[in-house]
């Protein structure tokens, strides 16, 4: 008895001290991986899964269910603290920023093409945009 009394207590303390941290809770996790089908949300990977904050933590993303979601460790590592997954130019979250919405899995993005611009060493850029002038960020 004492051990069921001491594991809820434990249980009740730590969803209150854990409110505020990028902790994710074991429900969580196991919320996420079912809604999301156990594969990455941008490359359809199932191997090396991470559970990643749609909205960043540093941006005041929660641990909820609702702000989180699968994606591989290079994607994860890729994407980082923006909304982009850099390996495959998806976007997979939002931007701290514009407080957008998150993840556009598909490649048919019809509003974005492949960046005109060139490289220092004289290859083809391969981000994508959506400016009129054809051109990224870096480019314009």
């Amino acid at each position: 008895m004492k051990k069921v009394i001491l594991l809820w207590a434990f249980l009740l303390l730590g969803s209150l001290g854990f409110s505020q941290s990028r902790y994710i809770s074991a429900t969580t996790k196991q919320i996420v991986y079912s809604r999301d089908g156990g594969i990455c949300q941008c490359c359809g990977s199932s191997l090396n899964l991470e559970f990643d904050h749609i909205t960043p933590f540093s941006c005041g993303g929660s641990s909820d269910a609702s702000n989180i979601q699968l994606l591989c460790q290079k994607c994860n590592r890729s994407k980082s603290n923006s909304c982009v997954c850099k390996i495959h130019q998806r976007r997979v979250g939002t931007n701290c920023c514009d407080g957008g919405t998150s993840t556009q899995r598909s490649s048919s993005q019809s509003s974005s093409q492949q960046c005109t611009g060139t490289t220092k060493k004289g290859e083809r850029c391969r981000n994508r945009t959506t400016n009129s002038n054809g051109r990224c960020h870096h480019h314009q």
